[in-house]
């Protein structure tokens, strides 16, 4: 518990107007290094559909989706479902929600870099069991590795991108992550269209060259700086104040300085984390760190990004075709990430949010209903009534990627005190990562059991988390991350649930 004063406190008044500095290059440069952990998560997101739809993958690992899928007499929506192949996609999150318990008392404790090379170091080994793997076991235990790093790396880099930019541009900088999230996804498409041609090895090349990316994010890591703020909490008050002024490009910090000392006294004096998030006071960060991101997942998002190629060769595309769509969808995409950058720090985070979910919502309706009149068990799509549904699922991915897509990592990483940090960011990544391994492990079996109804359960999903936008989660647009606990005491329904702040003598 925190003790009394202003450790009881942490930031007392609004400074924002008074910060000073302004996007610099040592910031671009962090920002970029720290983000290729976002392009490794998106690689290993894009590359397993694309993996597990390969004849000679599917032969040497799962023989029997493999004689399912080339037998004609099988339910089109049924062809891949097998519990085996979805473990290999879902046992990389199992992983990552695991570690990314273990990784918040090691950001807390050693620093967002501590973090991001301990990622680095696991997707290397993980990238490298895979590329080399000889049967089932192997391949699962490099997923498991792989896993490791994205608990590792989910957990890090979104922290360190929020509090290494400026508080005005902060929504468009943290978005570096999801941008090369999507820049991730788009290459394992083009890899796994390429090496589908390159038989019976092609599946080692697209899972071994998650290496490269590792390797970067470990350089990375050794090389940049420590935040400011995870370094003043850790009592290295002086060079935290260096690093601040080198990376604001100015001296004239004191503003900024003052609100990190303060929250860093709070910080200091929470001896557990995980037990303060609990508190009132807390609640409204709490509720967003599990709501925000089981709700992107529950955009449907997944299944698309996952099992696209998969999906397609369901609706009756050809190999190539379907891995060529879902190349489409990963463009889509990554250009859809640029609009949001370009949009979040002016329009604000709950206008895009609730938008983008009005138009996924269409969008998941539309295909709901192609697939209902024109699909069945036993017949494929023509070839105007495909193009169709490439095309929404295109405008569905164009929605995510401006809306739900990066603010549901943006959000969470900034509206936590220093004291939770670590812990709501924990959190964040932990319910992403167990909401992403069930949807993996279900999505085969759903689609099977539901069919075109599978789109309609997700539409049903994101009308209820675009009411729960509109109603509860405030606008955190410029707002400076150490005073966002000042934004929550004026919503006309979370300032219910917090207590009233002790009197205090400002000096």
């Amino acid at each position: 518990m925190a003790g009394g004063g202003v450790a009881a406190l942490g930031v007392k008044k609004e400074r924002a107007a008074e910060y000073k500095g302004s996007m610099t290059l040592a910031v671009g440069m962090a920002c970029l290094v720290a983000a290729v952990g976002g392009a490794i998560f998106g690689y290993d997101i894009g590359i397993s559909g694309g993996v597990t739809s390969m004849d000679p993958f599917l032969k040497k690992f799962f023989p029997v989706v493999f004689r399912k899928k080339n037998d004609g007499g099988h339910n089109n929506y049924c062809k891949y479902d097998n519990q085996g192949l979805a473990a290999f996609t879902s046992s990389l999150y199992l992983a990552g929600l695991v570690s990314s318990l273990v990784a918040s008392p090691v950001t807390r404790n050693y620093g967002r870099r501590a973090s991001i090379v301990c990622g680095g170091v696991s997707f290397l080994t993980g990238a490298t069991l895979n590329a080399a793997a000889v049967n089932i076991e192997m391949l699962i235990i490099g997923r498991i590795m792989l896993g490791v790093g994205i608990g590792f790396g989910n957990q890090g880099v979104p922290l360190y991108l929020s509090e290494m930019a400026p508080a005005h541009i902060r929504g468009a900088l943290n978005m570096m992550f999801q941008l090369a999230t999507t820049m991730g996804i788009f290459t394992a498409n083009m890899i796994n269209y390429g090496t589908q041609h390159i038989k019976p090895w092609g599946w080692r090349l697209s899972l071994g060259l998650a290496a490269l990316p590792a390797l970067l994010m470990t350089i990375g890591g050794l090389l940049l700086p420590e935040t400011p703020n995870s370094l003043i909490e850790r009592g290295h008050v002086e060079e935290g104040r260096r690093v601040l002024e080198r990376i604001r490009g100015t001296a004239d910090v004191d503003a900024e300085f003052m609100d990190m000392t303060e929250a860093s006294e709070l910080a200091n004096s929470i001896e557990h984390p995980f037990r303060n998030i609990l508190e009132p006071r807390n609640r409204p960060q709490l509720v967003m760190a599990i709501c925000m991101p089981a709700f992107q997942i529950l955009t449907g998002i997944n299944s698309i990004l996952f099992y696209a190629p998969v999906l397609f060769q369901s609706m009756g595309f050809g190999s190539s075709a379907s891995l060529y769509s879902s190349v489409l969808t990963g463009a889509v995409l990554f250009s859809s990430t640029i609009i949001s950058i370009a949009t979040v720090d002016r329009l604000g985070r709950r206008k895009l949010l609730i938008s983008g979910g009005i138009q996924m919502i269409v969008c998941q309706v539309i295909v709901a209903v192609i697939l209902g009149a024109k699909f069945g068990t036993d017949k494929e799509l023509s070839k105007s009534y495909s193009i169709a549904v490439v095309l929404v699922i295109c405008l569905f991915v164009l929605a995510f990627g401006w809306s739900w897509g990066p603010l549901g990592w943006t959000v969470p990483s900034e509206i936590f005190p220093l004291e939770t940090r670590s812990a709501g960011q924990s959190i964040t990544v932990a319910v992403n990562l167990f909401f992403t391994f069930v949807i993996a492990q279900a999505f085969l079996s759903l689609l099977c059991a539901l069919k075109f109804g599978i789109f309609l359960f997700f539409a049903g999903w994101i009308t209820v988390m675009t009411v729960f936008v509109h109603v509860f989660l405030p606008e955190t647009k410029g707002v400076p991350i150490e005073e966002m606990v000042l934004l929550w005491r004026k919503h006309w329904f979370w300032k219910k649930i917090m207590p009233d702040l002790p009197p205090f003598d400002d000096k």
